[in-house]
């Protein structure tokens, strides 16, 4: 489970004496217990993988907005930090496919959906996300199916 390859990736860390992948880990976990506490579970509980990826995904979302905020802010240091923790969390994010991989299913959906408007690309776009469950990243997945109405 990726709860406890996190937890376990902590020791590790610790005897490594990575001090920045450390933090992050740490901070992952304290992330986990905040989902089951407002789960109403106990603390001590292990979240599903797919939880656990949802909460990694929403670290690494903070993570970017951040960047992109110091860049902006003229503050490459700090945005280099986050860079750093953002490597460490993308480790744990399964890989996920690319626009040619994803443009059989887009296009297998269409048919299926019987869409042959582009102003029901988003109904597309939906119905692809909700297949691929996480598999694939939804910008790419937008520019697949916006291909598909040229």
């Amino acid at each position: 489970m990726l709860h406890e390859d996190i937890k376990a990736g902590i020791k590790t860390a610790t005897l490594a004496r990575e001090k920045d992948k450390l933090g992050v880990l740490r901070g992952l976990v304290a992330d986990f217990t905040n989902d089951l506490v407002s789960k109403k579970k106990m603390p001590t509980d292990m979240l599903s993988d797919e939880e656990a990826l949802e909460v990694i995904k929403r670290a690494v979302k903070r993570r970017l907005d951040s960047i992109d905020q110091f860049t902006k802010g003229g503050r490459p240091d700090l945005a280099e930090g986050e860079e750093m923790e953002l490597k460490y969390l993308k480790a744990y994010l399964p890989q996920m496919m690319s626009q040619d991989e994803i443009r059989p299913i887009a296009e297998q959906k269409k048919a299926e959906l019987n869409i042959t408007d582009k102003m029901k690309s988003s109904i597309l776009v939906g119905a692809i996300l909700k297949e691929l469950k996480g598999k694939a990243d939804g910008t790419d997945v937008k520019v697949v199916v916006d291909s598909l109405f040229v």
